[in-house]
């Protein structure tokens, strides 16, 4: 299992950690200039268990997501990101346009023309769970990665989200910011150890942990919670 730190950055200590992991690191072949985008649909039960566990800080818990990286996209990715401590593990199963709809809309039903155990674990939890779409979270990421220890840092930025349209595929999305656009989240990624090089570095830097997951941050604006 992987483990995941996750960071504050201002725009400062961002291009000074940008400009060293061009040097070090491989950037992700998706991004560009100003990286690629990312947008997800969390589902959670009815009493919002994913929610409360994740702001309880509960050890052992999961989330549920459709996620696409492009509104245009043929398939999504159903993935259960499940968190055990330190430690995550992250299982996805690729799904076509017309079924991830399916599921948007509640439909589960349509996992069960997968082949697989995960498909069939993905239908057992949303249908006992009784979970429902939630929010839909849009952001844009710059990744860079190690292939030593499969150390994957990404940057970002520009976090919004919308809970009046759970369509991924919608080009026309209106999204609302839950996040100051003045910051970057940095999240480390690595299994076992860091690199001592990229530990060194980051240790060095001026930040901020951060706890709370986009999904939360997310509910939070909706909720009246005030970052």
């Amino acid at each position: 299992m992987r483990e995941e730190k996750k960071f504050l950055l201002n725009y400062s200590e961002f291009y000074k950690v940008k400009g060293f992991l061009t040097q070090v690191m491989t950037p992700d072949s998706h991004n560009n200039n100003e990286g690629y985008m990312v947008r997800s649909l969390y589902f959670d039960t009815l009493d919002d268990l994913c929610f409360v566990e994740k702001m309880d800080g509960v050890g052992k818990r999961k989330k549920i997501r459709l996620r696409v990286y492009d509104s245009k996209a043929k398939t999504a990715f159903l993935e259960v990101k499940q968190k055990d401590g330190p430690y995550q593990e992250k299982r996805s199963l690729e799904v076509r346009k017309n079924d991830a709809l399916e599921l948007i809309d509640g439909n589960y039903d349509v996992l069960l023309k997968y082949k697989g155990e995960f498909a069939k674990q993905c239908y057992s939890m949303l249908k006992e769970g009784n979970y429902k779409p939630k929010t839909v979270v849009e952001y844009q990421r710059l990744a860079y990665i190690a292939k030593e220890n499969s150390i994957r840092i990404t940057f970002d930025s520009n976090v919004r989200a919308t809970e009046s349209n759970f369509n991924i595929f919608d080009s026309n999305l209106l999204l609302y910011p839950v996040f100051p656009r003045s910051t970057v989240i940095l999240e480390v990624k690595f299994n076992g150890f860091l690199l001592e090089y990229i530990k060194n570095f980051i240790d060095n830097i001026e930040k901020s942990e951060l706890s709370v997951s986009k999904y939360c941050l997310a509910r939070q604006v909706s909720l009246g919670f005030v970052y």
